[in-house]
């Protein structure tokens, strides 16, 4: 079991590069959550949740590697990561930020799947949740998700979400069972970065200035606030703002398949697309309910990668303009 699905470009990618987060000062490591027993599969041994380390994360992304490379080859879809150490970069920084909660299952003192929940804004986003391809199809999927959607309840937020990847029927099924509405379904555009400004626009880095403004505007739009998000992106010099007449009328903690976006209109959105030096990761993630911007990118020589799917449990307004999800939402 894999999801989200990241994909990574049809071309070779520098796997240091692949994720575009820096690593964070450790938390601390070592708090246990309570024990969840299964008698799937053949050993009947018990299945362990417990909060991941830093020291977990090669083992989870090696398992991450193959899980993904083993649903995308089932399905006949490329891997999604050019290497094993892309995934363990990524979690090596997940586990070790201060505001994801992040989980493993262990059965006889085995590391054999993980989950994480990203806690930077008001609402919860899930994911990557992956499972040894050895032990797939006997519930820890489940136990793994159990454990995110119980600290939310611990924590009272008001929503969680996550993306799914559209050919995993079983992920899709599990969802729906645990509660999680769909919501919008998703294309992965990716191709070569366009490096246009358009007329009447200033696309510019974003800076701390920002943040308030950036937040107002995205509490108009979706009726809460991404900051934390924009804060990691405004740190790592990747945030960016299109202003119009001097007034910022979108914003992105980046351009690309982990990172949000949002503007007043469509307008706003295709000019900081048009203007981001790349597409960080595999390309970025599109609603495909605006058909004007899902025109304008086709019609701009970008191309779909795959289809996903928005799904929420808990609170979730319809946008009151345009955005950019991440792939955790």
């Amino acid at each position: 079991m894999g999801d989200w699905s990241l994909q990574s470009p049809s071309s070779p990618v520098d796997s240091e590069k692949f994720s575009p987060w820096p690593e964070f000062p450790g938390r601390k490591e070592g708090s246990t959550m309570a024990v969840s027993k299964s008698s799937a599969d053949s050993q009947k041994a018990s299945t362990t949740i417990r909060r991941a380390t830093q020291a977990d994360a090669e083992a989870s992304g090696k398992i991450c590697f193959d899980a993904f490379g083993t649903l995308n080859a089932r399905h006949g879809f490329p891997t999604d990561f050019p290497g094993p150490e892309a995934p363990i970069g990524l979690l090596t920084w997940m586990f070790s930020h201060p505001s994801f909660f992040c989980v493993v299952a262990e059965r006889g003192g085995k590391i054999i799947g993980s989950n994480c929940l990203d806690e930077r804004t008001p609402i919860a986003g899930v994911g990557p949740v992956t499972v040894d391809p050895g032990v797939q199809n006997g519930r820890v999927g489940r136990q793994l998700m159990d454990a995110v959607i119980a600290r939310s309840a611990e924590r009272n937020v008001a929503g969680i979400r996550l993306v799914q990847t559209a050919f995993h029927n079983r992920s899709l099924a599990l969802y729906a069972k645990l509660g999680f509405a769909i919501r919008e379904p998703l294309a992965c555009l990716e191709g070569p970065p366009l490096q246009k400004i358009l007329p009447g626009y200033q696309v510019r880095p974003a800076t701390p200035e920002d943040v308030a403004t950036c937040n107002d505007l995205c509490r108009r739009i979706h009726g809460h606030e991404r900051g934390g998000e924009l804060a990691d992106g405004i740190a790592q010099g990747i945030a960016v703002v299109a202003e119009r007449g001097g007034v910022i009328k979108a914003y992105g903690s980046g351009v690309g398949f982990f990172h949000h976006a949002v503007g007043e209109e469509t307008s706003d959105l295709i000019a900081l697309i048009s203007a981001a030096e790349e597409f960080a990761g595999p390309g970025f993630l599109v609603p495909m309910r605006n058909s004007e911007l899902l025109r304008w990118c086709l019609g701009n020589g970008l191309r779909v990668r795959q289809m996903m799917t928005l799904m929420t449990m808990g609170l979730y307004n319809e946008p009151a303009g345009a955005y950019l999800p991440s792939v955790l939402y």
